[in-house]
């Protein structure tokens, strides 16, 4: 926790928030915390990806606020991100096939934030946001990591996906855990052109031999 009165910008201070076009960059990500909901399906056509949002950003902002008031220390709130996984990997790549997929949406929280103070703000917005049951905290740790900057519409991303996928074969590294997303605008004010979003994949080393 920092000092009274200052505003934590952790986009700021952690490096796996950063990005580079082009570039299939090997990273070290640290353990976080975040709420998270999961859930499946289209994400342009599944009511429950958006009641998820719609359900995120309120518990979000409730801790925001009792962490200002109650610690006296505020902090920017972070980018929506999702967890996407399928049983077949081409869902993903060249069929896009969305019905198939599976999707956890989050977003990190500060370490000072606890499970106690998530169950409040969950509690107490129990009514008002629509899966506030479904909230949970979670600590993701994926550790080795390779992750690049995509520039566009989410659709276009497939092409994207399989050349990471053989830069990681190529690397002597195997893929592991889920496909991470870092929303870092906002869809719904910003042309697809413009979308900005990383692209993350945990990986291990594979051994010699």
């Amino acid at each position: 926790m920092t000092a009274r009165g200052s505003v934590v910008d952790l986009r700021k201070q952690i490096g796996a928030y950063s990005a580079r076009r082009g570039r299939f960059e090997l990273i070290e990500v640290p353990p976080l915390n975040y709420l998270m909901i999961d859930g499946q399906g289209d994400p342009n056509t599944a009511r429950r990806y958006q009641e998820a949002i719609a359900t995120l950003y309120p518990v979000a902002y409730r801790l925001k606020f009792f962490s200002k008031r109650e610690f006296g220390c505020d902090h920017e709130i972070m980018p929506l991100e999702a967890l996407w996984w399928a049983d077949d990997l081409a869902a993903f790549t060249h069929r896009r096939n969305k019905s198939q997929w599976r999707w956890t949406v989050m977003i990190m929280l500060p370490d000072w934030i606890l499970p106690a103070h998530v169950d409040a703000a969950r509690t107490a917005l129990a009514g008002k946001a629509p899966l506030s049951d479904a909230v949970r905290v979670e600590r993701l740790d994926e550790r080795l990591a390779i992750q690049t900057l995509h520039v566009g519409p989410y659709d276009d991303e497939g092409p994207v996906l399989e050349r990471m996928h053989r830069d990681i074969g190529e690397q002597g590294l195997r893929m592991t855990g889920r496909h991470h997303e870092v929303y870092l605008n906002d869809a719904r004010r910003t042309a697809p052109e413009r979308l900005r979003t990383i692209l993350r994949q945990p990986v291990v080393r594979e051994h010699a031999g």
